[in-house]
């Protein structure tokens, strides 16, 4: 019987600790777009998803993944954004501030593009159902990207409908037990070529990975916070590590903390609480907090401020002149 085309793939991983290695780039989005194209069978694609989070997947791997993903999913060339904001992970102990940073930044006129899935874990709030607290769309269609970005400076995309094949692969994580590299990749696929970018991680290893991924591809600034819960959210009680690509150059700091002691997590998550703070119905320490750090780091990541102090004071500066009757 002629040996499968993909096989080749699966035994470079799986060949024993001295025999295996890392897919190079071209291998990597050799394989990801077999996947994509469908020409591989289930036992193979599960086998190869899984040695890869044995192993752990490489900096080069990432990059010819998501070079693949790309070039199936192709996007309005016509269409442009300052920042591209992912987010896969969720949040289980504190709400998604981070949404109102990202709100903050594009009500001064900054250009956003989030992306995100939801539902691969239970237990945990995403993104994009808490959109509809402050009557924002999940888009359908890069159309509705675009008018949303027109209207608002912000839009949102959920993966099922950026990259559908990916989603699926998502989904399969109640399948293996275990999340897979697609929910890495995704991360960084900034499909907009947005000059900058901002991604979290939960691991520490991940953070570097991430930034060695990035510069593979080219970007030329971006931002990998390990934030709360595994998204790109500072957290304000805590220093907070950080990975900086500024003008193409790498580097790594600890973003300095704004509380001095931690803050009690609230007994109960309720999303109304994300509108409420904006509209300034209620008051929240944390919450506050944790957006007024995230929008600092952004300011820095666009430009605004070179350094954290004066980011701090640009984004309390903002955020007191938000319109609180936007939401």
């Amino acid at each position: 019987m002629q040996e499968h085309p993909f096989a080749k793939y699966v035994r470079i991983l799986g060949k024993g600790k001295k025999g295996s290695r890392s897919l190079s780039l071209e291998e990597a989005q050799d394989a990801m777009g077999m996947i994509l194209d469908d020409q591989v069978r289930p036992e193979q694609l599960g086998a190869f998803l899984m040695l890869l989070r044995i192993k752990e997947e490489s900096p080069q791997e990432l990059a010819g993944f998501i070079q693949a993903v790309r070039l199936r999913n192709p996007v309005p060339q016509t269409l442009t954004v300052e920042l591209d904001w992912s987010t896969y992970a969720g949040k289980k102990r504190h709400l998604p501030w981070f949404l109102l940073s990202a709100l903050l930044l594009a009500e001064n006129g900054h250009k956003v593009f989030m992306h995100g899935a939801r539902g691969h874990t239970a237990g945990r709030i995403y993104t994009q159902d808490v959109l509809a607290q402050f009557s924002l769309p999940s888009c359908d269609s890069w159309k509705s990207v675009e008018q949303q970005l027109a209207e608002k400076n912000f839009a949102f995309m959920g993966i099922a409908q950026l990259a559908p094949k990916v989603a699926e692969i998502i989904e399969m994580r109640s399948l293996f037990g275990l999340r897979s590299p697609v929910h890495t990749l995704c991360r960084m696929l900034n499909p907009l070529r947005a000059k900058c970018s901002i991604d979290g991680v939960f691991h520490p290893a991940y953070a570097p990975m991430h930034q060695q991924t990035s510069a593979l591809l080219g970007v030329e600034n971006s931002l990998t916070i390990r934030g709360d819960g595994g998204e790109a959210e500072i957290r304000p009680d805590a220093d907070c590590e950080i990975r900086w690509i500024k003008n193409a150059q790498l580097s790594e700091q600890q973003w300095p903390r704004i509380y001095a002691n931690r803050e009690v997590k609230d007994a109960e998550l309720s999303v109304e609480k994300l509108a409420q703070l904006w509209r300034g119905e209620i008051t929240h320490l944390y919450g506050e907090g944790a957006l007024l750090s995230t929008l600092a780091a952004t300011l820095v990541l666009l430009g605004c401020c070179c350094d954290a102090d004066s980011a701090q004071l640009m984004a309390q500066s903002m955020w007191n002149s938000r319109d609180k009757k936007r939401f």
